[in-house]
């Protein structure tokens, strides 16, 4: 099963809110290291959350990378973001184990309670929902990711209780 990337409510940050000197060591590291495009843009997402264009337009200016040549590979890659987005990317598996244990009533459930697509962040930018070809976890199907930690022979009212638990626990 194939995921398609969706288009996210693209939320605005000035350029100005953006601090550039976060990026200025990295820069300096790999500036004349061949093949510095992909560690500069990990690199750059690392520090950001996700790569704003006045970061692209730095790294461009700096390295002598086409602004063409960066979205080319920023957009290529799925591990690339050009838009924020919330503090914990909960990831739902959708490859055919749990597509067939259910995973669209987790998908289904967590939009609901979210009130958010796939693909969207949340007002207080504190969860992004991501359908996900495949975690890997087939025998624990149907699966869910938030950060590092897998959840697994989910129902959609378990999955909505564990991300309640995750913002109860940070709020406490």
């Amino acid at each position: 099963m194939r995921i398609s990337r969706l288009n996210q409510k693209k939320t605005e940050i000035k350029a100005e809110d953006t601090d550039l000197r976060l990026i200025e060591p990295l820069i300096e590291k790999n500036k004349a290291k061949k093949g510095n495009l992909i560690p500069l843009l990990q690199g750059a997402q690392d520090l950001y959350g996700y790569i704003p264009k006045v970061v692209f337009e730095k790294i461009s200016a700096e390295c002598g990378i086409p602004l063409s040549d960066m979205f080319g590979v920023a957009t290529f890659y799925s591990q690339f973001r050009l838009h924020p987005v919330g503090k914990h990317i909960i990831k739902v598996c959708h490859g055919t184990a749990c597509h067939v244990q259910n995973a669209k009533e987790i998908s289904e459930a967590l939009e609901e309670s979210l009130r958010i697509k796939d693909g969207e962040t949340t007002e207080d930018r504190f969860y992004t929902l991501e359908s996900v070809a495949c975690l890997g976890c087939c025998s624990l199907a149907p699966v869910m990711m938030v950060a590092d930690q897998t959840y697994g022979k989910l129902t959609g009212n378990e999955a909505v209780k564990i991300i309640k638990n995750i913002k109860l626990a940070e709020n406490n």
